[in-house]
């Protein structure tokens, strides 16, 4: 059995430990919820309000030049780029991930009609993320393509010579299980399709490799494990190979090759800086440019490689203490245990009191989230994210000792835990 203990002594040999010092956290919350928002860094109030108050106060619509706003998109783009391997000058920090999919996935579809004009199949999962269906419902019925929905299981039988396009979410985010990125790009290039990758459960939590894998199109958030604050910029990567071959259909000004020449023709800028559209919130990029700080912090340690191998450490206990202290809780277990198949969270299933449970946690301060069921399996899931940068093995005993406390005293039957909130 595991013991408070033997987590104190993995806190004592983590060499991440110190990130957590970059981080305002509140006292006596365990924070599981950085796969929904991420925690507060310590230096964003502080660089936020010198947006506000010296670069917009003082130098008003000159801090455009000299705080370098303009370049923001850019700027920031390179540094998530390091995240998601893509190479300098390939990614911009921009606009949303819904609005960031509407382009890609336009700009797909065009590629796809000119060079396979015969194929109108999108195929996504059932269960990925509303928004990403909702996009691509709404162009599929403009453009008169065919939406497939698919169970996980059946993505692989999905790849034919009728797919034009392969759009799928890295990491889902209800279950925390991660695609293999490279072997079902290829398998989709192998059946002349092309893919779009959501990473908004996969930067800043698992090793990505865009390049390597020889994706297509990739839009991700950066209010999640990036720390970037909330409705944060979200970004946008095409392969090289693509960028050129599209006007991307949201042509706002910030996307023209020269936007102060205001000529009223639009004219795209060449590669990535196409995909931007208006002008950019500052104050939001700002924020941002905090968030990506520890991860840059964390590069003597080993990066991204180093934070993945205590992501999987933190879940593996996690799994495993809920096994051995809530074995007769009624959970069921919706993440793999399959290393190479998990994301950076784990998520229990219930088929009664999901809801109650997380706010009977949430009360203790210990915070994660509620995602209502599938209406397939009808079981809800009670959803906590591990982020490593701020996360510790201590933290993880203490949330299963909640969990553990609250199932067996009956708390989450409380009137006040089963009242829902707009946001779940």
């Amino acid at each position: 059995m595991t013991t408070l203990e033997d987590c104190r002594a993995l806190d004592a040999q983590d060499p991440l430990r110190a990130m957590r010092d970059l981080f305002d956290l509140p006292k006596g919350v365990i924070y599981l919820d950085g796969n929904s928002l991420g925690a507060l860094p310590k230096a964003t109030a502080a660089r936020v309000a010198q947006t506000v108050t010296a670069e917009w106060g003082q130098e008003l619509i000159r801090a455009w030049n000299s705080a370098g706003w303009v370049h923001a998109p850019q700027q920031l783009g390179n540094r998530i780029a390091k995240l998601i391997g893509a190479g300098a000058g390939e990614v911009v920090a921009t606009d949303t991930a819904s609005i960031n999919l509407y382009k890609v996935l336009s700009a797909a579809m065009h590629i796809s009609a000119a060079d396979a004009p015969g194929r109108k199949r999108v195929v996504s999962e059932r269960n990925n993320f509303p928004t990403d269906l909702y996009i691509a419902e709404s162009l599929c019925r403009e453009r008169g393509f065919e939406l497939v929905l698919v169970e996980p299981e059946e993505v692989d039988a999905a790849i034919d010579d009728r797919l034009a396009i392969l759009m799928l979410t890295h990491v889902n985010y209800r279950t925390g299980a991660m695609h293999d990125m490279a072997a079902v790009t290829a398998k989709a290039h192998a059946a002349s399709a092309l893919t779009v990758w959501d990473l908004c459960h996969s930067v800043g939590a698992v090793p990505v490799d865009l390049t390597g894998a020889k994706a297509d199109f990739s839009i991700g958030c950066t209010y999640k494990y990036l720390n970037g604050g909330p409705g944060a910029p979200a970004f946008v990567w095409v392969n090289p190979k693509h960028t050129d071959r599209f006007w991307q259909p949201l042509s706002g000004w910030f996307g023209h090759a020269a936007p102060f020449e205001f000529t009223p023709d639009y004219r795209p800028a060449s590669g990535i800086g196409r995909y931007l559209c208006g002008t950019q919130s500052a104050i939001a990029m700002a924020a941002l440019d905090c968030g990506l700080q520890p991860f840059e912090a964390t590069e003597p340690m080993g990066g991204m490689a180093a934070l993945r191998r205590k992501s999987l450490a933190l879940t593996d206990l996690y799994i495993r203490l809920v096994e051995e202290r809530c074995a007769d809780a009624g959970f069921g277990l919706a993440t793999p245990r399959d290393h190479a198949k998990r994301g950076s969270q784990v998520c229990l299933t219930r088929t009664e009191g999901a809801y109650a449970i997380v706010q009977a946690l949430i009360a203790r301060g210990v915070i994660g989230d509620f995602r209502a069921g599938d209406g397939k399996k009808h079981l809800d899931i009670l959803r906590f994210g591990f982020t490593p940068l701020y996360v510790g093995f201590e933290d993880v005993w203490h949330a299963v000792e909640h969990l553990r406390e609250v199932m067996a005293s009956g708390e989450w039957r409380r009137p006040e835990f089963n009242q829902k909130n707009a946001v779940t």
